[in-house]
């Protein structure tokens, strides 16, 4: 019979390397307006799913929808300018 060992020791081997670093937080940050677009267009989904929308309900998805768009463009805006390493494309 073989032992069988714990995988705790390969699981916290990288323990200091589990935070983000600081050009992921940066990501993150650079992106946090069309998270919080998308999580709108979901807030107004789900208000509807027990229910047929009403105007209010279409009227308040169609501007989420808008507003992730125009978020999305923005973040594409803004990160196309930026330099990729070692010539990625």
């Amino acid at each position: 019979m073989e032992h069988i060992g714990t995988v705790q020791d390969a699981v916290t081997a990288f323990a200091d390397f589990i935070e983000p670093t600081a050009a992921e937080l940066d990501a993150i940050e650079q992106e946090m307006p069309l998270i919080l677009a998308d999580v709108d267009l979901l807030d107004a989904q789900i208000i509807t799913l027990d229910r047929l929308p009403n105007e209010l309900d279409a009227r308040r998805i169609r501007r989420a929808r808008n507003r992730v768009l125009s978020e999305r463009r923005a973040l594409a805006n803004r990160t196309a300018g930026a330099v990729l390493p070692r010539g990625a494309a």
